[in-house]
This record gives structure tokens, sequence and C-alpha cells, in this order.
């Protein structure tokens, strides 16, 4: 591994159920963080609309347009971009994560795991499979939110090669400290890049904090937004990774046959 590259967060106001407002945003986000450099750009959860349940049927018709415009714009600067949308297929909306590359969808991922609490599970239909994918800014692993307090998830992705995992959220205060804490320990137990995107201000009665984070292999934090919008930048030298995995080799030492099978 000899590459680097630079990884944007773009954390923005989600205008609930106003597709229009949230795709001028996102590709706004995504031309600055270009000029910087950027090769990667992470969007929040569900960015297109919020979770707008009573219409969110409706607005899973705007997403294939949605997606257009993300080819557009990325083959236009040469970038990857990772963000969730609502996706329909038949009478199931799912939470999905679409990886674009360069003008091309590579990979898509439907969120495993449905904050219950929040009532997900009610209007969103489930995934079933991981997404790990090779693209021009490295091999992306991708979860979503809620995601991140599952720990096996993440290790699955790292023992299929991510050297990035990119994760949209909409997480709400006042749980900041879990996330912030629950991304270092992901990054720091699996030595790779996390790319995390937060959204940020009031929908209804959630108050998101932001606080998106760019994390190093060594749990360093790189870039870390507050509470309003903002785009950070950060290097992501894959040298760094190969090194740290070298001087502590957590993978190699691993004992797969005495952990079995988890129930």
């Amino acid at each position: 591994m000899t590459r680097s590259i630079t990884a944007a967060s773009i954390q923005f106001h989600i205008a609930f159920g106003d597709v229009d407002a949230n795709l001028s945003r996102a590709l706004a986000g995504l031309r600055r963080v270009s000029e910087k450099g950027s090769s990667l750009a992470v969007l929040p959860e569900m960015w297109s609309t919020g979770y707008d349940y009573k219409n969110l049927a409706e607005q899973a018709e705007q997403t294939p347009r949605v997606i257009e415009a993300l080819k557009g714009a990325t083959a236009e600067l040469g970038m990857v971009t990772v963000g969730s949308l609502p996706e329909k297929e038949g009478d199931v909306i799912y939470n999905t994560a679409y990886v674009i590359d360069r003008g091309a969808v590579v990979g898509t991922y439907r969120k495993l795991h449905l904050f219950s609490t929040m009532g997900e599970d009610r209007f969103l239909g489930a995934g079933d499979r991981t997404l790990v994918v090779p693209t021009s800014a490295g091999r992306l692993g991708i979860a979503i939110c809620y995601d991140l307090r599952f720990p096996e998830l993440f290790r699955k992705l790292a023992l299929e090669g991510a050297e990035i995992i990119c994760i949209p959220a909409e997480w709400p205060k006042p749980r900041q400290e879990h996330w912030r804490t629950l991304l270092r320990a992901r990054a720091i137990e699996n030595q790779l890049f996390i790319a995390a995107t937060n959204c940020c201000g009031l929908q209804g009665k959630l108050d998101f904090f932001g606080m998106s984070l760019l994390i190093s292999p060594r749990g360093e934090i790189l870039a870390e937004g507050e509470e309003s919008p903002v785009e950070l930048t950060a290097l992501f030298d894959f040298k760094e990774m190969a090194s740290y995995r070298f001087q502590i080799p957590c993978f190699h030492d691993r004992r797969p046959a005495i952990y079995g099978t988890l129930p």
C-alpha cells in the first residue's frame, strides 16, 4: 500500500422532505471538497429527505434522479461519494447507501440493523448482506448509523479487506459520546480509516449534533465537525495503516478457532 487520498465529510442540515434543497446542498459540498483535492466524500444518512416516514414512499421515487445527479457530479469531479437514500423495491422501502465512483454506481448496501427504538423496523426493510467494494479511492466497507453498535459487522468488513469504512448517519443528541467513542473503537480495533458523516440541526423533535469524524487506524481524530454545517477533509495515508498493522499484528494474532461461531 503506497497510496494516499484526501477524504471528506460533508455535514449539513437536512431539509425535512425537501429533495431539491438537499440535493443542491450535497452537490455544492462535493464541489467545495473537490477543490480541496478530495477523492472521497461521505454524505449523511437519508440525506435527500430525512426520516419523513409519512412521505417516504413518494420521495423514494425521486432517488433515481438524485443518483443520476451524483453520477454526473462524480464523473465531472473525478470522485467517489457515499451516502444513504430511500430505495423503493416493490412495496418495501430500504435505507440504502450508494457508492458512486466517477459516474458509476459500483455498490449498494441496505442498512442491516434497524433502530427499533425509533420505529425504523416498522417503516423500512432490513438488508441481508454486507459490502466491501474496490473503488478509485480504495477498498470501502459500508455501514449506516445504528450499525456502529455492532462490532462484528465491522470486523467482517475488515477481514474482507476494507481500508476505509464509510458511515453515513443521523445520530441525535444526547448520545454524542457514544458516537465518538464507538467510532474511535471501530477504527482502533480494526486498524483502518473511518469516514463518518452525521447531519446537524433540528428535524422535528430530534436535534442532530453533527460531530462528523475522520479517524486514523490508530484512533487519532484527523478532523472533527461541530454542530454547524461544515466540510471536513483529511489525508488518509495507507502506508500508515500498513505500518501500524505491522507494529501491532492483531489480525495475525487472532484465534478464530477458539472464538467459534457466535450465536
